[in-house]
């Protein structure tokens, strides 16, 4: 393969990471070239490293290195609550707010007739599954507060209303049409303080 074709071929694929254009990706790939030895190589190590090693955890849908990862492993977490969250970058955002001790749960996207995506294509089923047979006390519907966002937590709050558990959602601090992600830690840590009955 020529070599010009090949950075090209990394500026493309580089182009297309969130957040990054054509332009960001062609500064990012020079950059990476000028240090090859002390960034580019260590970070493709790690890329292949990590691309060898990652996987869903089978539990809550986090990404980690074992089968379950170490919120679900780790029994200090065992509190009865499970924080629902649409994609792990939501839950990471959580984490970082290092206000919530519970464990968690991944959907991996919300309902939307316009994607195609049912509560089959979700981990809906594995939701009220654990809710069931964990004895979890309160579920904490921490959805973003989008319309696809607050459909999906009704449905959920209508298929775990029997279970018992309490249907809590995140209060104030999020804004309507905000995502998790974009939001700073205070503003995520006073959510999950101040959440209400959903």
């Amino acid at each position: 393969m020529d070599d010009a074709r090949a950075i090209e071929d990394l500026i493309d694929l580089m182009s297309r990471l969130p957040g990054l254009g054509p332009r960001s990706a062609r500064r990012a790939v020079l950059m990476l070239l000028k240090k090859r030895g002390q960034v580019m190589a260590p970070l493709a190590a790690k890329m292949a490293h990590v691309a060898a090693t990652a996987r869903d955890c089978v539990i809550c849908g986090n990404i980690g290195t074992d089968d379950i990862c170490a919120i679900c492993a780790d029994p200090a977490r065992a509190t009865g609550e499970i924080c629902v969250v649409e994609d792990v970058a939501d839950l990471w955002a959580m984490e970082r707010g290092r206000v919530f001790k519970g464990r968690y749960h991944v959907l991996g996207g919300t309902l939307s007739a316009l994607d195609d995506m049912g509560p089959d294509a979700l981990r809906i089923p594995q939701l009220a599954q654990r809710v069931a047979d964990d004895g979890v006390r309160e579920v904490i519907l921490a959805l973003n507060a989008t319309v696809d966002g607050q459909t999906t937590a009704h449905y959920i709050a209508d298929v775990l209303a029997a279970s018992g558990a309490t249907i809590t959602s995140l209060a104030q601090g999020v804004p309507i049409g905000g995502e998790l992600d974009y939001l700073d830690d205070g503003t995520i840590g006073a959510a999950l303080r101040a959440r209400k009955a959903f």
